[in-house]
C-alpha cells in the first residue's frame, strides 16, 4: 500500500491492542494486499481491534487511499475466524461493490454483493448464507428496503452477522454533499443489532457537522462510538484554477493542453449534456476519451472503468456518476469543466487522483452558469410539502398498494423526484414499499421545514465557499489548506504545489485557432427529438381515455431541435431567447435552423410548414415557421389554434400530467384543415421548445387525423 502520504491519525479510543490480534491482523492485511513487506498505517490496526477485539462502534475518516477497506477486510476475516457470522457492508455504488469483492477475494474472504446488476444470482447467494459459505455480504441502501431482501434476508443477518459496514457514511447526513434518504433507514437497522455487534462506518469526506451527525445514528441503541480521523490533506495532488471562461474556451484549453496531461484521468463535467458534447468534440479532435454519465448502462460503465484503469483510453468525461468507489491508484489528472457547488463535493473527485503517484495535476474551469446549475440541483432534492401531502392522501384513499407509475396520475412530479420523495417518507415512517406498491402506514407525518431550511442554509454556505475557493489566488491563501479547512482539518497546511503557492505550473495559452476550432465542434446545430410511442400509465384516472401504445397512424416521426438546452455549445443562446421577451427568431439562429434542415436524412422532402400556437412566444413560433418556409420554398400552412386558452400547467411535472395539460387544448382550424387536404406529404411542425414532448404528440395526432402524411417537428430547444 502507498505511503506517498503521511500516515499520521489521531484516535479516540481503546488502549493496548493484543499482540496476537495485532499478528493476525498483519497477516490478514498482507494476503489482501499481495506483499509480504506492508504494514498498517496509524489508525487502522487501532480501528480493527476496537471492532475485533472491544466489539465498538467506530468511526474512519481518512483521506481516499488511505485503506479504509483494508480495515474492514481485515476485521470482517478475523471475525470470521473467530465463528462469528458474515460480514453486512452497506455500499452506496454498484461501482464500488464490484472493486470490493474483487478485493476481498485477494485476501481469502468469499465475498458476494447483491444489486440490481447480479439479480439473476440473488437465490444462490441465499442458498449460500443459509449455508454459511459467505463471509461478507455486500448490499446497497436500497436494498435494506426491498420487502422480500427486508422479510426474508435482513431478520437473519441481523441476527447471525459479525460485523456491519457502512460505506460512504457521509451519505447518512442531511448535511453531507450526498446525502440518500435511504441511508437514514441504517439508524433502525443499528437498534435492531445484538449487543457488541462490532460496527464501522467509513468515509473520506465530512466536515465536522457530518462527523458529528454520523456519529449521533451510530450511537442508537446507546452505544459509544470511536472516532478515527487523520488529516485529509493529499500531498501528491497539484491544484489550480483558471479564469471563469465560456464553454469554447474550456473546450479549446482542453483540446490544446489534455495530452500534456500526466498519465490518464477523468475531465469532470455538471451536466449529462456537456459529458457527451465535450467528448464528442475531444474524439473528433483525436483524443482518446469516452463519455460516462447517468445514461451509461451499467455494463458499459464497467467496460470504460476498465479502460481507464489500463490506460486505454486519455480520459473519461463523466459527471458525478463516476465518483465514490472508482480505484485507479495512479490517475494522472482530474479536470473540472465547472464548478462542483461544495469543495466536499470537489475534494471528493479530485481525491481519485495521486493515490500511488508522486504527482497528479487537478484543474477547475469554472463557467459562467455554474451557479445556475448549482440552484437547479439544489431544488431538485428538496420534498416540497404540498406534493408530500398529495401523496399521504392518495395512499390513504387507495384500496391496494399503488405503484409510482400509478401515483403520477395523482401528484404533478416527475419520477425520479417522486422516488425521492417517497424514500424520504418512508425513512420518516409515513410510507412503506411492499409487494405492488407503496401504502401508507397511517401515523402521523409533519414536514419537517426547519430542517429543510438548515439543509438549504447549509448548501448556500457551501456556495459560498466554492465561490471563494475560485478567488484564492486574490488573497494568497493556499488550496489545498483552503480544502483542509472546509473539512475542518485540525492541522490545515500550505501544500507548495498549488497554483498561489507556485503560481503559473497551470498553462493558460490557447491559440485562437483552438477557440474557432472549439467553437466549430460545440455549436454544430441539430440533435433529435424522438417521438413518444406510448401513453403514459394511468391516464383515464385524468380524464384522457387512452392507453397502450400509440397507434403508428397517430404518431409524429422522429423531429429535430436546433439544441438541448444544456448544450454547451447553442445551448445557452437558446435558453437567453426563450427565457427573454417575446420578438423575431435571431438571424444566425434562423441560419442554424436552415443547417439543420440540410442535415436532416428525412425520407421524404416535407411538403408545408405548421406552427405551434404559442401563449409565451407568439411572434418567435410564427417568425421560425415563417423563415423556415421561405428558406425551404414551402408553403405554409398556417397554425393549431388554443382552445379555452391553451395547455394547462407549466414544465416540469411528469408525464402523465403534462399529457393531461394539453389534451383537448387544440385544434385544427377549417383553413389548415384544407390545405392539409390538399397537401400530399410530411409536413414541418414549428415550436420553440420542447419540454415532455406530449405537446407535440398530441397536435402531431390532430394533424395526423386532419390528412397528413406525417409530421416532422422541429423547434429550437430540447429540454434536457
Amino acid at each position: 500500500m502507498s505511503q506517498l502520504d503521511a500516515p499520521e491519525a489521531t484516535v479516540a479510543g481503546p488502549g493496548e491492542v493484543d499482540p496476537s490480534l495485532a499478528a493476525q491482523a498483519r497477516e490478514a492485511l498482507r494476503r489482501l494486499v499481495g506483499r509480504e513487506d506492508v504494514d498498517f498505517r496509524d489508525g487502522q490496526l487501532e480501528a480493527v481491534a476496537a471492532l475485533v477485539q472491544h466489539r465498538r462502534r467506530a468511526l474512519v475518516v481518512q483521506r481516499t487511499g488511505w485503506g479504509k477497506s483494508a480495515v474492514y477486510f481485515v476485521a470482517a476475516s478475523l471475525m470470521r475466524a473467530k465463528g462469528a457470522g458474515p460480514a453486512l457492508i452497506v455500499s452506496p455504488l454498484i461501482a464500488l461493490m464490484r472493486d470490493q469483492v474483487a478485493a476481498a477475494e485477494r485476501a481469502g474472504v468469499r465475498a458476494v454483493s447483491m444489486s440490481s446488476a447480479n439479480a439473476q444470482e440473488w437465490d444462490e447467494i441465499r442458498a449460500r448464507l443459509a449455508q454459511d459459505e459467505i463471509d461478507v455480504l455486500l448490499v446497497s441502501p436500497e436494498r435494506l428496503n426491498n420487502p422480500r431482501f427486508r422479510e426474508e434476508q435482513l431478520p437473519d443477518l441481523i441476527r447471525r452477522c459479525g460485523l456491519v459496514v457502512i460505506d460512504e457514511a457521509h451519505c447518512i447526513s442531511d448535511w453531507g454533499h450526498d446525502f440518500r434518504p435511504d441511508y437514514r433507514r441504517i439508524a433502525d437497522l443499528l437498534e435492531q443489532l445484538p449487543e457488541q455487534t462490532p460496527v464501522l462506518a467509513t468515509t473520506a469526506t465530512a466536515n465536522a457537522r457530518v462527523v458529528d451527525d454520523v456519529a449521533e445514528q451510530l450511537r442508537a441503541g446507546g452505544q459509544e462510538v470511536l472516532t478515527v480521523r487523520g488529516p485529509l490533506a493529499r500531498r501528491s495532488l497539484r491544484l489550480g484554477v483558471l479564469p471563469v471562461a465560456g464553454p469554447d474556451a474550456h473546450l479549446a484549453w482542453l483540446t490544446t493542453h489534455l495530452a500534456e496531461l500526466p498519465g490518464s484521468g477523468i475531465v469532470y463535467t455538471l451536466t449529462v449534456s456537456a459529458a457527451e458534447d465535450v467528448a464528442r468534440a475531444l474524439a473528433d479532435a483525436g483524443h482518446a476519451v469516452r463519455p460516462y454519465t447517468g445514461r451509461t448502462d451499467a455494463e458499459e460503465r464497467a467496460d470504460l472503468e476498465e479502460a481507464l484503469r489500463r490506460d486505454e483510453v486519455k480520459a473519461l468525461v463523466a459527471t458525478s456518476a463516476l465518483g465514490m468507489g472508482f480505484d485507479k491508484p495512479d490517475l494522472g489528472f482530474v479536470v473540472h469543466l465547472g464548478a462542483p457547488s461544495s469543495p466536499v463535493a470537489y475534494y471528493q473527485q479530485v481525491g481519485r487522483a495521486g493515490r500511488a503517484t508522486e504527482r497528479a495535476d487537478v484543474v477547475l474551469l469554472p463557467g459562467h452558469d455554474d451557479p445556475a446549475i448549482w440552484a437547479y440541483f439544489a431544488s431538485a432534492s428538496m420534498p416540497r410539502e404540498d406534493q408530500a401531502q398529495t401523496v399521504l392522501r392518495t395512499l390513504a384513499e387507495a384500496s391496494r398498494p399503488l405503484s409510482t407509475a400509478a401515483l403520477e396520475t395523482a401528484v404533478d412530479v416527475r419520477r425520479t423526484r417522486l422516488e425521492l420523495l417517497l424514500k424520504v417518507l418512508d425513512v420518516d415512517g409515513a410510507v412503506q414499499r411492499v409487494p405492488g406498491g407503496w401504502t401508507t402506514t397511517g401515523r402521523p407525518w409533519t414536514y419537517d421545514a426547519p430542517r429543510y431550511e438548515r439543509v438549504d442554509q447549509a448548501r448556500r454556505h457551501e456556495q459560498d465557499l466554492m465561490r471563494r475557493y475560485l478567488a484564492l489566488g486574490e488573497d494568497g491563501t493556499c488550496r489545498m489548506a483552503f480544502l483542509q479547512e472546509c473539512l475542518d482539518d485540525p492541522d490545515p497546511q500550505p501544500c507548495g504545489r498549488c497554483d498561489v503557492c507556485d503560481p503559473g505550473w497551470v498553462p493558460e495559452a490557447v491559440d485562437d485557432a483552438a477557440v474557432s476550432a472549439a467553437g466549430q465542434a460545440l455549436h454544430r446545430p441539430g440533435v433529435p427529438i424522438e417521438p413518444r410511442v406510448s401513453w403514459p400509465t394511468g391516464m383515464p384516472r385524468l380524464g384522457v381515455e387512452v392507453k397502450g401504445r400509440i397507434p403508428a397512424e397517430g404518431q409524429v416521426a422522429e423531429g429535430r431541435a436546433l439544441a438541448r438546452t444544456t448544450d454547451l455549445g447553442w445551448g445557452p443562446r437558446v435558453r437567453d431567447v426563450v427565457s427573454g421577451e417575446d420578438g423575431e427568431i435571431p438571424e444566425a439562429m434562423s441560419r442554424a435552423l436552415i443547417e439543420v434542415l440540410a442535415a436532416w436524412p428525412w425520407e421524404q422532402r416535407p411538403v408545408g410548414v405548421v406552427a405551434m400556437p404559442s401563449r409565451h412566444h407568439p411572434s418567435l413560433v410564427a417568425s421560425t415557421a415563417s423563415h423556415i418556409a421561405s428558406a425551404g420554398r414551402l408553403p405554409l400552412l398556417g397554425s393549431l389554434d388554443l382552445v379555452d386558452g391553451g395547455p394547462v400547467g407549466e414544465p416540469g411535472g411528469n408525464s402523465a400530467f403534462r399529457l393531461a395539460g394539453v389534451w383537448d387544448r387544440f385544434s385544427v382550424g377549417n383553413e389548415l384543415g384544407s390545405a392539409l387536404a390538399a397537401a400530399s406529404g410530411p409536413v414541418l411542425l414549428v415550436d420553440d421548445v420542447v419540454h415532455s414532448r406530449w405537446t407535440l404528440t398530441v397536435a402531431g395526432r390532430l394533424l395526423r387525423r386532419a390528412g397528413a402524411d406525417a409530421v416532422l417537428p422541429l423547434a429550437l430547444g430540447l429540454e434536457g
